[in-house]
């Protein structure tokens, strides 16, 4: 569905992504993993249009360049962004609604009526307004009206910021649901939790790709991925053990 080749991306005489290879293939979650300024969110700003950049980003076999943000959009590139950016003004259903705007004609995968029964919490909600929303609320309403857009490929940018373990593991149970009929491109930076929601994995760190693999194989080479990110292995293994729900 994706491949990325050489792509640069630099911010004046700064350079954020320094010429990465990477694919996303149907049926994948492939998460993006690093230290802050590693070049994860530079690289999600590329391939939905966002910044300039230099090599090549091809989307279901079309060359991106050239193409505007709301092209992409309309062709089935969704992204998420960091910080979720609901319409405050808007009720959570208004800010649904907005999302079906992007679908460009594409049959529905998801109604609206799917994403109240996706996030379960939002069915009470649906006439409060965005800017009265928690973080973990307007987490489950920007992920819900991307779904309405009815994605061909998902961007999510960092979706478990800031929020309590419940909210994560809401999100991330949701998104376990949909996974199957969405390929995603997941930026994350709790190991962990990427890890475990994942298919491949890439490490990022100065803005290149310092490791790459299975899912599991990186959560194998725990020391290592470890190393690159300046984690504590042992601290990684128990928030594994807090984390892990209960058989």
């Amino acid at each position: 569905m994706l491949e990325i080749r050489g792509l640069e991306v630099s911010y004046g005489p700064v350079a954020a992504v320094r010429g990465i290879d990477l694919t996303v293939g149907a049926g994948e979650v492939v998460a993006m993993i690093g230290p802050n300024g590693a070049g994860k969110t530079s690289t999600l700003r590329a391939i939905s249009g966002m910044v300039p950049h230099g090599g090549t980003i091809t989307f279901d076999g079309a060359d991106c360049r050239g193409q505007s943000i709301e092209g992409l959009a309309r062709i089935g590139l969704i992204h998420v962004p960091e910080g979720r950016h609901v319409f405050p003004s808007l009720t959570v259903h208004e800010n649904l609604q907005v999302g079906t705007t992007a679908d460009g004609g594409r049959a529905a995968m998801f109604t609206i009526d799917d994403v109240y029964d996706i996030f379960e919490p939002l069915q009470a909600l649906r006439k409060r307004d965005g800017w009265a929303l928690s973080g973990g609320e307007q987490q489950m309403v920007a992920i819900g009206r991307a779904l309405v857009a009815q994605p061909r490929l998902l961007l999510l940018d960092e979706p478990s910021l800031g929020l309590s373990p419940k909210f994560v593991q809401t999100v991330y149970g949701a998104l376990k649901t949909v996974r199957d009929r969405i390929p995603m491109l997941l930026v994350e930076q709790n190991t962990v939790v990427a890890l475990r929601h994942s298919t491949r994995a890439a490490v990022l760190v100065g803005g290149r790709i310092v490791l790459e693999g299975t899912a599991a194989d990186l959560a194998d080479r725990e020391a290592l991925v470890a190393s690159y990110l300046g984690e504590e292995p042992a601290l990684a293994a128990e928030e594994v053990a807090l984390e892990r729900p209960a058989d």
